[in-house]
């Protein structure tokens, strides 16, 4: 029993050293001699210098010289191949369903296509009468949703002004945001905190707070949204539909860097 239990660790112990040497790697842009490797890693140099070669055996780790090592190829190969198979929608679905069994309001993930959203998911109990936007594959103006806020704040500024020339900020209930001036200042104040909001911008009787899911570049790719009748709204979901999004844009990959700051 004693000789299958160190059988056991051994190769444990070897895939965490390498993990641990990867991790090193990681950390140093630039490339790193077989004495700092090791003593970074906490190992021995023979030992880092005999897993590191067969590490470079795979090509997960280059060798540029003799003693001098980086992250390889191979693990970019491998990284683009997770990222096509991802499925956003996928992942962000049991993270949704949590939000909306705490809140028991309906939760949204739209993406961006040209000047509009489009919802490609979607949990609700039926409980609130959230009607045609909120289907999933309809479309919305961007500037008339909280989701379309954040794409056109990714833009900048510069760029929304383009956007309400080419589509004149179409009107669509009494509270829609028709002037790029008064726009701006939505979208300064969705960058302080972080979530954009529609105060019944889009449907009379329906506000909405989002957030963004960004990817393991740091690009905006969806938007999370949480939709509740007026007066069911709470200011506290904005604060959590940020985490939550910030839970989903892991999920995929994303580390979380400074705040970004629209374009002039």
């Amino acid at each position: 029993m004693g000789a299958a239990n160190g059988d056991e660790k051994g190769p444990i112990q070897v895939i965490d050293r390498m993990m641990t040497l990867l991790d090193v790697l990681a950390a140093h842009p630039e490339p790193l001699g077989l004495k700092q490797v090791a003593q970074y890693a906490g190992l021995h140099p023979s030992t880092a210098h005999r897993i590191l070669s067969a590490l470079a055996g795979g090509r997960l780790v280059d060798r540029l010289e003799p003693g001098s090592y980086r992250l390889g190829m191979r693990l970019l190969e491998l990284g683009n191949m997770v990222r096509s198979r991802i499925s956003v929608r996928e992942l962000a679905l049991p993270v949704m369903r949590e939000l909306h069994a705490h809140t028991g309001e309906t939760v949204n993930l739209s993406v961006r296509h040209d000047d509009e959203i489009v919802y490609v998911e979607r949990t609700s109990s039926g409980r609130a009468a959230m009607r045609v936007v909120h289907v999933i594959g309809a479309r919305a103006a961007l500037h008339i949703t909280a989701a379309g806020k954040l794409f056109l704040l990714e833009d900048g500024f510069a760029r929304l002004r383009e956007y309400a020339k080419r589509t004149g900020l179409a009107a669509h209930t009494r509270n829609t945001i028709t002037n790029v001036q008064q726009l701006e200042r939505d979208l300064e104040r969705t960058q302080r905190q972080g979530w954009a909001t529609d105060n019944e911008e889009a449907e009379l009787g329906v506000r909405c707070v989002a957030a963004g899911v960004r990817d393991d570049a740091g690009l905006l790719i969806a938007a999370l949204s949480l939709s509740t009748p007026a007066d069911r709204m709470k200011a506290q979901w904005g604060l959590l539909i940020k985490e939550t999004a910030e839970r989903i844009s892991q999920t995929i990959g994303h580390r979380p860097r400074e705040a970004r700051i629209g374009a002039a």
